[in-house]
């Protein structure tokens, strides 16, 4: 089967238009929102109040695109501590109706605020006991005359030129999820510790679950030295365990500085004997530390900060307990 034409590259005076066309749609997208941020107030305060309410799950529905931004106002409140799930009104139609219960809140979505696939479940949906918050562009449509709270999503024009395919109403209707989503986050005191139980994969659930002492290395692994040990010794230690450093410890066990392969570096471009040196005279007596119970995302911050490659970790004692480096964070996956 031949394959149809190419369409060729456009020349400059073209893609200025193409330019053109792109910032005109992300200013009236933009104007869209705006417009939202003065319209909010007692009926959201009343959406909110139903679902901080609600015994059971917010059931998110809608048609079309509505469909397709409400799949992803579910997920963001499921993820923010506000339990959801997205119901499609045609299937809602053909059994999926018995997953709505008289504990639930339905926030059904649409522009037109008339679609009929809506229309013809919510009716049943409001006879179980459920309540109803409705999101549409029309004040006075059937849908937001249906409901008990109606969310004013009503944009001014569709970033379309022809006026036709969603656009600015749907952006406008993801923005007045994610404010209705955070907005209940913020009520529930829902804090990083109840977002990283609902992210406990990936990138994010790592940085918020992972601890030091999940990721530092233990026991001989860790270098260390004793403060009376000599220069040589030291040097040793620090090849044996590949940390480029090695801990000092007092004659108690505490910490008693670090001497790492910069310093070596430093010392030779200064000195050229030092075989009669001790780790003592030499080592940094401040080194940077870091409890065992901190978040490894917070132990990355602080390298960062410090533009170190090493951490000692220590107790409430000062006493060693391991150590850290970045190459560890960076195969636990927390860089």
């Amino acid at each position: 089967m031949e394959r149809p034409a190419a369409t060729p590259l456009p020349d400059s005076s073209a893609s200025g238009a193409l330019i053109e066309r792109a910032a005109e749609v992300l200013r009236i997208e933009a104007a869209a929102v705006e417009a939202l941020a003065r319209r909010v107030g007692a009926d959201f305060a009343r959406a909110c109040e139903l679902v901080l309410a609600c015994r059971g799950r917010v059931v998110v529905s809608g048609m079309g695109k509505s469909g397709h931004v409400g799949r992803k106002i579910a997920a963001t409140l499921a993820s923010t501590g506000t339990p959801a799930f997205f119901v499609h009104p045609a299937e809602a139609s053909h059994g999926d109706l018995g997953m709505i219960t008289a504990d639930d809140v339905v926030l059904a979505l649409s522009n037109s605020g008339a679609t009929a696939e809506l229309l013809s479940i919510l009716p049943l949906v409001k006879r179980r006991g459920a309540r109803l918050i409705a999101m549409t562009g029309s004040v006075g449509s059937p849908l937001a005359l249906l409901a008990d709270v109606h969310l004013d999503a009503a944009v001014e024009r569709e970033a379309c030129p022809l006026n036709l395919a969603p656009t600015a109403s749907t952006t406008a209707a993801l923005a007045l999820g994610d404010a209705l989503a955070v907005a209940l986050l913020d009520a529930r005191g829902f804090g990083p510790e109840d977002f990283a139980s609902s992210h406990p994969g990936g990138m994010l659930g790592r940085r918020l679950l992972t601890h030091v002492s999940d990721v530092m290395r233990t026991g001989d692994a860790v270098p260390r030295v004793p403060e009376d040990a000599s220069l040589p010794a030291a040097i040793l230690e620090i090849t044996r365990k590949r940390m480029g450093m090695t801990a000092v410890l007092a004659d108690d066990g505490r910490l008693a500085g670090i001497f790492t392969d910069g310093d070596l570096r430093r010392l030779l471009e200064r000195n050229h004997d030092i075989r009669a040196l001790s780790v003592a005279q030499v080592m940094s007596r401040s080194p940077s530390t870091i409890g065992q119970s901190a978040l490894a995302a917070e132990a990355v911050r602080l390298m960062e900060d410090r533009r170190i490659s090493q951490l000692l970790v220590i107790d409430g004692e000062r006493r060693l307990v391991g150590a850290l480096h970045l190459h560890d964070l960076l195969a636990a996956k927390v860089v």
